[in-house]
């Protein structure tokens, strides 16, 4: 006979365990918005994505304590959210919150791609690929979302690199310590790409050194370097993009305006004509107004949902996007681009050139800079154009600099006409 008790009982232990999971993800959250707290110092304005990374955690803390609600998804929300708010501290946050998903719901496909994208973030590939692999095998059929099945080819492509990297300086008799830190690191599976690319690049440079560029062995080994940095960066473009886009990188931007006179416009209505006539490149940015010559757009999505703006129909040579978070990026650049409104978009290593240590590497300026500046920052960076001006920027109110970018501007400028609003910086 079937004593009734004990069904209950076991219920109650279920429910007491799915209680302590839940109650320990609202723990780790307020352990990591008090260290967050800690490291701005200061109290000021939280950054858009962290902000809504704050909210999440407070409706995943309302929805536990809520007698009838069910906090799972708000639990996956508060992942999704630490991946979107991007950095270390964000991604082992979303890894923690996966991981108690993945225990509440062994067989969500939810948690199981949460869990893989937070160790993809945290460059533990290995891992990664397992956990995409258990997503793909909940799904019917086993094809999954054509973004996962191309990731984990990405991480496959990777591992078979750094196989043959290990194998190819496993046995070449050379002892010098960062040649056996580097095959240190090539045996652990969890060794993240921030921590093998510059070893490997290293490894590149003296073995030039020492045997020669036209050794076979250093040609294969600059091969399998170069091969690796592209599966890094395999995602740099959303694989849907519009017929007829070209992608561009820094190399290529760099290409299309050597030699060439830009000017970057202010959005009013009053800049456009003669005024323009002597440029090769006229740039304008975000929403412009007026102005039907635009040689290059550069836009700087903002909002909580970016990729639901308007899309980008106004005709232009090439669009550059600037976001920092890159998850974000391709899905904006996806949703929002137009068939045959531009030739050339800008790919992932120009989405965010202010902060990026690859480009300017200057985080003081923060995610509030302006889309003007910033482009100018760039263009001023690549170094390549002989003449670059700013036109129609006011010294305040609407469409003006924010005053350490005004100043800056200032200190750079070779030239001011305030009577055409025109200010020179080469």
């Amino acid at each position: 006979m079937t004593n009734p008790l004990a069904g209950l009982f076991k219920a109650r232990q279920r429910d007491a365990a799915r209680s302590a999971l839940y109650a320990g993800s609202v723990h780790r959250c307020g352990a990591y918005l008090a260290a967050q707290e800690a490291d701005r110092g200061a109290p000021g304005p939280l950054i858009p994505r962290q902000t809504r990374l704050t909210q999440a955690i407070g409706t995943l803390t309302a929805s536990v304590d809520g007698p009838a609600a069910d906090p799972f998804d708000a639990l996956l929300g508060v992942g999704e959210r630490a991946l979107e708010a991007g950095g270390d501290a964000s991604a082992e946050l979303a890894l923690s919150v996966a991981g108690t998903a993945t225990r509440l719901r062994q067989r969500s496909r939810a948690a199981w791609r949460l869990h893989g994208a937070a160790l993809d973030g945290l460059g533990r590939d290995d891992e990664a690929l397992e956990s995409y692999e258990r997503y793909l095998a909940l799904v019917p059929g086993g094809d999954g979302a054509p973004g996962t099945a191309r990731r984990i080819d990405t991480l496959r492509q990777r591992r078979a690199v750094l196989d043959e990297l290990a194998a190819l300086i496993a046995g070449d008799g050379d002892d010098g310590e960062e040649t056996a830190e580097l095959r240190t690191a090539l045996s652990r599976p969890a060794a993240p790409p921030a921590e093998l690319t510059p070893r490997v690049a290293a490894l590149v440079r003296r073995r030039t050194v020492r045997d020669g560029a036209g050794d076979p062995a250093v040609r294969r080994l600059a091969g399998l370097y170069g091969t690796y940095r592209r599966l890094v960066e395999r995602d740099a473009v959303p694989a849907e993009l519009p017929d007829a886009v070209t992608p561009v990188g820094v190399a290529g931007l760099r290409a299309l305006l050597g030699g060439k006179s830009v000017c970057v416009v202010a959005g009013g209505d009053d800049v456009a004509g003669a005024a323009l006539d002597g440029y090769d490149v006229v740039v304008r940015c975000d929403g412009f107004r007026g102005g039907a010559r635009t040689d290059l757009h550069a836009v700087t999505p903002r909002g909580a949902t970016p990729w639901d703006g308007p899309p980008w129909t106004a005709p232009t040579g090439i669009r550059l996007v600037f976001d920092e978070a890159a998850p974000r990026w391709r899905r904006v650049v996806r949703q929002r681009l137009v068939p045959g409104a531009q030739e050339h978009i800008g790919d992932v290593s120009l989405r965010r050139p202010l902060t990026d240590p690859a480009l300017l590497g200057e985080s003081a300026w923060g995610e509030d800079a302006s889309t003007a500046f910033t482009v100018l920052r760039l263009l001023d960076f690549l170094d390549v154009t002989p003449r670059l001006d700013l036109i129609g920027f006011p010294p305040s109110g609407a469409g003006a600099l924010r005053p350490a970018e005004a100043a800056w501007v200032t200190d750079h400028s070779t030239h001011v006409d305030d009577s055409t609003m025109r200010i020179a910086l080469r």
